[in-house]
C-alpha cells in the first residue's frame, strides 16, 4: 500500500555509466590445437546493458519511504472515533493504532507516503554497474578468443546467427493480453510531479477519468503542492500540462486534478465494479515507481475488504479504506496510479504497500514485497464526483468516539468522548439506533468488525443516509439495530 509522504525532491534517475570494454589478453604461446571436427562454436553472447539499481536512501513520491516505521502512527489509548464523535472534536481522520485493523489479524501495515528519491551521485550502484559492463564484454571477447583457439579463425563462414522466423500467432499481442491492455491503458496514464512552495515536492501517478480533463489520483501525491504549489501532468507521449487540484479528501485519500489546458480527445480509462472482484482475478499495475514512467506489472487479486489504516508516519494525516490487495508489484511513486482487470478496467487506485523494514540492523526494505493495497474503484469514484461537485469531501458517520487502541472482539465504544464530551453523540446515528458507551461493535452490514479502525474503513464504503444494520454485544448479549448514516463534511 502505498500511501506516502509527498515532500521530498525527485530528481530524474540517472543513465548508468559506460564501461570501457576489458582488454584483451593476447593468446597463450604454444602450439595450435587441431580443430575439433563437426562442432557448432557457440555464439559470444553480447554484453548487456545493466540498468543501476537506485542510489541507497533515495525515497520516491507516492510510496514507502526508505526507513519506515513498524506500524501506521497510531491515536493514544482512549483517542476517539474523531470522524464518528461530537462535531468539531479531535483530529480529523482520527490517527491509525500501531497496528491496523486487520479483519482476521495479520501483519502490521505501514501506510507509504511517496517520497521522491533523494539527490543521485556517483554511487556505488553506478560503481557495479560499470563494472558489470565490462565483465560481461570481456567475456564475449573471452569467449571469441575460445572459438578462434579451438579452429575457428580460419572460418570464412559468414555469420552464425539463426532468424526465429515468423512471429507465432501466440506472440502477436491480442488486445486483450497483457500487452494489449497496457498499450491500450498507458495513453491515458500520467506521471503527476508535485512542488510545494517550499521547493519540496516529488512524483506520483494518476489517470484520466474524463474528456473534461480531470485527473484521478492521491491526496498524499499531491498534497505538498495543492496550497501555492506546483502541479504537472506528463502523458506518456511526453506531452506536460499543468494540473490544479479540484478537490481532495484526506481521510479517503483520493484526490481531482483538473489539467489547465486539457488536450482534445482525452480518453477516460473504463472504471469497471470493485464489488465483483473475486479473489485470483488478473491485476495490472501502472505508474511510474521510482520515477520510472509507464511501469507496467502483473499480479492477481490477494484479497478483498482487507481493512488498513495509513499515515504519513506524524500521526497528523491519516486515511483509513476497505482495501483491494494484490500481489503485482507496488513500489513508490505507483501511488494514484491504476489497477486494472483482467479486461482493462480500473478497479482501484494503487495506495500503499506493506513494508519490511522494521529497524535494526539492515532491516530496513522500501520495496515491493507482494503486498499492496488499492482503494476500491467504487468508492472512489463516489468520492470523486463529491470533490468534482463541491471541491470537498463528504464521510459517512455513526456518531460515536472509539478506542482505536482497543483489538478484541469488535470496535469498542468508549466510556467518554473527545475532550470529555459525550462518546455517543446526542441525537446521532448509533444514539437513534439505540447504542451505548461500552457496547462492543462486532459486524456493520454482515461485515466481522474487530476494531476500530476496521469500524472507520468500513463505514467509509457506504454514503451517508445509507442504512446499515449494526451488531453490537452488551453485557456479552449479542443485539442488532438499523443504523442510518449520518455525514461529516471536510476534513477538518
Amino acid at each position: 500500500m502505498s500511501t506516502e509522504n509527498e515532500g521530498t525532491a525527485s530528481p530524474t534517475p540517472q543513465n548508468a555509466p559506460s564501461a570501457p570494454p576489458a582488454p584483451v589478453a593476447p593468446p597463450a604461446s604454444g602450439p595450435t590445437p587441431e580443430a575439433p571436427t563437426q562442432q557448432l562454436p557457440s555464439t559470444p553472447e553480447p554484453p548487456t546493458q545493466q540498468l543501476p539499481p537506485t542510489p541507497a536512501g533515495q525515497p520516491a513520491v507516492g510510496s514507502v519511504p526508505p526507513a519506515p516505521p513498524a506500524g501506521p502512527q497510531h491515536a493514544a489509548p482512549g483517542s476517539p472515533y474523531a470522524h464518528h464523535g461530537a462535531q468539531g472534536a479531535g483530529e480529523w481522520p482520527p490517527a491509525p493504532p500501531a497496528v491496523p485493523g486487520y479483519a482476521g489479524g495479520g501483519g502490521d501495515v505501514w501506510g507509504a507516503p511517496h517520497a521522491a528519491p533523494a539527490p543521485k551521485g556517483k554511487g556505488r550502484g553506478g560503481l557495479v554497474a560499470a563494472v558489470l559492463a565490462a565483465a560481461l564484454i570481456a567475456g564475449g571477447v573471452g569467449g571469441t578468443l575460445g572459438y578462434l583457439l579451438a579452429g575457428g579463425s580460419g572460418s570464412a563462414t559468414g555469420s552464425t546467427t539463426v532468424s526465429a522466423g515468423e512471429v507465432p500467432q501466440a506472440l502477436r499481442r491480442a488486445p486483450n493480453s497483457v500487452a494489449g491492455l497496457a498499450a491500450h491503458a498507458l495513453p491515458s496514464v500520467v506521471t503527476i510531479e508535485a512542488q510545494g512552495g517550499d521547493g519540496e515536492g516529488g512524483t506520483g501517478t494518476g489517470f484520466v477519468y474524463d474528456q473534461q480533463g480531470h485527473i484521478l489520483t492521491n491526496n498524499h501525491v499531491v498534497a505538498s503542492a495543492a496550497e501555492g504549489g506546483k502541479l504537472s501532468a506528463t502523458f506518456s507521449n511526453g506531452r506536460k500540462y499543468e494540473a490544479e487540484v479540484i478537490g481532495r479528501a484526506q481521510g479517503y485519500d483520493v484526490a481531482v486534478l483538473k489539467l489547465k489546458n486539457p488536450p482534445s480527445g482525452l480518453v477516460p480509462l473504463p472504471l469497471g465494479d470493485s464489488d465483483k472482484v473475486a479473489v485470483g482475478d488478473p491485476t495490472i499495475a501502472i505508474g511510474a515507481p521510482f520515477g520510472l514512467s509507464n511501469t507496467v506489472t502483473t499480479g492477481i487479486v490477494s484479497a478483498k475488504n482487507r481493512p488498513v489504516a495509513s499515515g504519513d508516519g506524524s500521526g497528523g494525516k491519516n486515511s483509513y479504506m476497505s482495501a483491494l490487495q494484490t500481489d503485482a508489484s507496488i513500489n513508490p511513486g505507483n501511488s494514484g496510479g491504476p489497477l486494472l482487470d483482467g479486461r482493462g478496467a480500473v478497479i482501484g487506485i494503487n495506495s500503499a504497500i506493506q513494508s519490511a523494514g522494521n529497524g535494526g540492523l539492515g532491516a530496513s526494505q522500501s520495496g515491493s514485497i507482494g503486498l499492496g493495497f488499492a482503494i476500491p474503484i467504487n468508492q472512489a469514484k463516489n468520492v470523486a464526483e463529491q470533490l468534482i461537485r463541491t471541491g470537498k469531501p463528504v464521510y459517512p458517520i455513526i456518531g460515536v468516539s472509539v478506542d482505536l487502541q482497543a483489538r478484541g472482539e469488535g470496535a469498542k465504544i468508549s466510556a467518554q468522548g473527545v475532550g470529555g464530551g459525550d462518546p455517543v453523540t446526542p441525537g446521532g446515528p448509533a444514539a437513534k439506533a439505540g447504542l451505548k458507551p461500552g457496547d462492543v461493535i462486532t459486524q456493520l452490514g454482515g461485515k466481522p468488525i474487530d476494531s476500530g479502525p476496521t469500524l472507520i474503513s468500513e463505514i467509509w464504503t457506504y454514503k451517508p443516509g445509507d442504512t446499515v444494520k449494526v451488531t453490537y454485544l452488551r453485557d456479552g448479549k449479542p443485539h442488532t439495530a438499523d443504523l442510518t448514516l449520518g455525514s461529516h463534511e471536510g476534513d477538518r
